[in-house]
This record gives C-alpha cells, structure tokens and sequence, in this order.
C-alpha cells in the first residue's frame, strides 16, 4: 500500500500530493485547516529583518504591505517560504537551517537585533533574551470539525501513512483519527509533532530534515513497512 494522507492546508497540500505522485506515492488531499486573511497594520520601525516562517505569511499579508520591508534581509524557514518571498519582490533572502527557532539563532548571530514576523494567529514566539521579534498575525487556519470523509476512508481501508506537517496539525489528527489510531502509522516533520501526535499508532517515525521532500521519503519509506498491529 502507498497511499499517503496530505493532511495540511491549502495551497502547500496541492504540492505535497504532486511531490506524493512523482515518488509513485497516491496522495489523498484532506486538509485539517481552512485559511483565511487577517487584518493587519504593518508595525511601525525601525527593524533590522523580515521574518517569514510560512508561505502562507506572504500570500495573506500582500505585497503591498510587505512593501515597506522589502528591503530588509529576509529570513524564511524552507525554500517554499523564499520563493514566496521572491515572488512577492523580496531581494535578501537567507533561508534557515530548520524551524523558526533555530532562524532565530541564525539571526541573533548575525547581529539582528529587532525583527518583524507576519505569522499565523496560532505561532510560536521567537524572541530571544538578544533577539526582540513583534510578531503580527496576517492569517489564521481555522480547524475542521470532523476528519474529512476521503481521510476517514482511507483509514477505514487500513495501510495509509499520514502525513503530519506541524505540532498543531498533530494534535489534532490524533484526536479526530483515534478510531483508526492502531492500525495507522504516522510520518512527522518534526520531534514536536511527532509528540503532539502521542502514542497508539501502529508506527511513527520523524523526518530527518523538517522539509516536505523529507517528509515525504519518510512517508514512502513508512508504506514499505507493514503496520505492526
């Protein structure tokens, strides 16, 4: 069995499951969370950097209003966050070694001393004791109520490797997937998801870089191994 559960939001999902088909993968789209733009009011300087931990920042906060720190250096965590920060017309991009706390080490030792981070109304603060982050929700992902109906097939089924993109997504597919929990086995992009999932499932494993593409060898590594239970 290689079908794989895309569990994230919109527009991130759709390049998961095309990365899913070219690794001969069969993807199954069900977003845990619905996007939508926040309002916002770019904060006021001066700063030293841009934070981005998420593409999503970009699209929902606007070129127009990322306009007055399109000259900063950029921090972005994944190459996905860069592209969408190229295409939104940002010159000085440095892309993090993993999450947004280690692009906060990476900043605090390149001498930044404030930053600006258009985040998700659920984040993680990244200020430091020499780092001060203003962190300014431009978008919030909304849960869904249910496990969505093609998710719950295909764990009906038995034998599909879910996909677990962040701590948030985690917790939430353990509580709405517990049914299914024992004969599931589960791929996480990071320690923390992998322990906000919890215990229960027939297999768990963490990718070995919090990227998609990890994740995804992860997940095609995981539909070779047979549940345990």
């Amino acid at each position: 069995m290689s079908r794989v559960l895309v569990l994230r939001p919109e527009p991130g999902a759709a390049a998961t499951a095309a990365r899913a088909l070219s690794l001969g993968l069969d993807p199954v789209v069900a977003p845990l969370f619905t996007v939508r733009s926040l309002p916002w009011t770019p904060p006021d300087g001066p700063f030293d950097a841009l934070v981005l931990t998420s593409a999503n920042a970009v699209r929902h906060a606007g070129m127009t209003s990322l306009a007055p720190f399109a000259k900063l250096p950029c921090y972005a965590v994944g190459e996905a966050t860069a592209e969408a920060a190229r295409a939104a017309g940002i010159g000085d991009i440095r892309i993090g070694p993993s999450d947004g706390a280690a692009l906060a080490q990476q900043m605090a030792a390149d001498g930044i001393a404030r930053a600006v981070h258009p985040c998700g109304a659920d984040h993680v603060p990244l200020s430091t004791a020499d780092l001060k982050v203003i962190d300014v929700p431009v978008y919030a992902a909304e849960p869904v109520e249910a496990l969505p109906e093609t998710a719950a097939e295909a764990l009906r089924a038995g034998g599909a490797v879910a996909l677990l993109h962040s701590p948030r997504a985690a917790a939430l597919f353990a509580r709405l997937a517990a049914p299914y929990a024992a004969r599931t086995r589960i791929a996480a992009i990071s320690a923390n998801a992998r322990a906000a999932a919890g215990a229960g499932w027939a297999a768990a494993a963490v990718a070995a870089r919090p990227r998609d593409d990890a994740l995804l060898e992860l997940g095609a590594k995981l539909c070779q191994t047979a549940p345990s239970r």
